[in-house]
């Protein structure tokens, strides 16, 4: 049985990611874009615009271009999506690393996603050198690293900021990839999901009617933007529609919570252990949420009671969504509004979505009631596993 969405289908987006998300982001002039919830450092959308627009053409000038792929190794900065939609204005991918991954992960990802060029911030220093000599070593192949703050030996990413033109550059949206993380998805080893600009694109389309995210709104980001879920929810998403994040490094509660109140967030997204703090930690009930008008759990199933509990003791709408990688990310989400769905729940398809429930061995749909693998059909859908087309494949 295919099931279908509730909602209307939407046109697929044919844009670069950069110009939709960036579309309306030099009128939006002084309004805050990226706040560094530690240091107050912000940057607004007109400087957003115009870094990416100088960098891109710096990074023109070092023969980044067409194809070529910058790994982007860093936590949560303002600068993110600088390098970010720099890179994809000429016509690159990036590759996101983890922060916490180790010397030889990295390599491996640098190695098979052929990175040519890695940006990476002081604090992750030594294990970004220790990462290019394991490819040196390996391949024979040189990536140079920049850095988005300062570190000795190492240019500094913003030094590339030219005052060119970035070059005119042809890009099919619907073929060339935008971002390539990593996954191992259902089988094996790590993989790079090749999403494109049209994937990305679309699937924030998509969202758009089931959850509204406007100007004036606030989003705290704690989410790693190296996942997708972060990219799209606190990156993509937030930028596209005109909200401020705020934006924190790393995960700590206390450092949550004081910003929650003190930068009265709107919209906060989150995984099942932040969940659990919001549900029982006692700071919670001191704090003065009453700007907070949204909750989104995902990455893990969310308990029934932790996301009742949640709801009660915040007086806002807790909702979750399920994707993955593979899918850009999002392809069910619990609706803006839809107070009486379930707990526990997922919410319904996205709009332009369709899905199977099967048994994984016959491929042959289960019966109501019996547990099956989801399958997915839709415009987000990845382009497919780069370099393994056996893995992609499942005909």
């Amino acid at each position: 049985m295919i099931y279908e969405s509730k909602y209307p289908d939407v046109p697929v987006v044919n844009r670069p990611v950069h110009e939709w998300v960036l579309g309306e982001a030099a009128l939006r002039g002084t309004l805050p874009a990226m706040v560094d919830a530690s240091s107050g450092q912000t940057l607004s959308y007109g400087e957003l615009a115009a870094m990416v627009g100088r960098l891109a053409a710096g990074l023109a000038a070092e023969g980044i271009g067409k194809g070529e792929v910058v790994a982007l190794h860093s936590p949560n900065t303002i600068l993110f999506p600088v390098v970010l939609y720099a890179t994809t204005a000429v016509g690159g991918t990036v590759t996101t690393l983890s922060p916490l991954a180790l010397p030889a992960e990295i390599a491996k990802q640098l190695i098979d996603a052929g990175a040519r060029l890695m940006v990476s911030v002081a604090a992750l220093i030594e294990t970004a050198r220790d990462a290019v000599e394991l490819v040196r070593r390996q391949t024979g192949r040189e990536i140079e690293i920049l850095v988005c703050d300062k570190a000795d030996g190492h240019p500094p990413v913003l030094g590339l900021l030219g005052d060119g033109i970035v070059p005119t550059v042809e890009i099919d949206p619907a073929v060339d990839v935008a971002v390539l993380p990593y996954s191992s998805g259902t089988t094996g080893v790590p993989k790079g999901v090749m999403l494109t600009h049209r994937n990305l694109c679309t699937n924030l389309a998509q969202m758009n009617g089931l959850h509204r995210v406007d100007e004036g709104d606030r989003v705290i980001a704690i989410l790693p933007f190296f996942h997708i879920f972060g990219l799209t929810a606190l990156v993509n998403n937030a930028l596209h529609r005109g909200a401020t994040v705020y934006v924190h490094a790393r995960f700590d509660l206390d450092a949550f919570l004081t910003s929650l109140e003190r930068d009265r967030i709107t919209h906060a997204y989150v995984a099942p252990p932040v969940m659990l703090a919001l549900a029982k930690h006692p700071a919670v009930g001191t704090l003065d949420l009453s700007h907070l008008r949204r909750v989104i759990c995902a990455a893990a199933p969310l308990d029934a009671g932790v996301q009742a509990a949640v709801a009660e003791r915040l007086g806002v709408e807790v909702g979750q969504a399920y994707g993955m990688t593979e899918l850009s990310p999002a392809s069910h989400l619990h609706a803006d509004g839809n107070r009486d769905e379930p707990v526990a729940c997922v919410g319904h398809l996205l709009p332009s979505t369709q899905a199977r429930l099967v048994d994984p061995v016959t491929g042959l749909d289960v019966a109501a009631g019996e547990p099956g693998e989801v399958w997915i059909r839709g415009p987000q859908v990845m382009k497919g596993y780069f370099g393994r087309p056996e893995d992609t494949d499942v005909s």
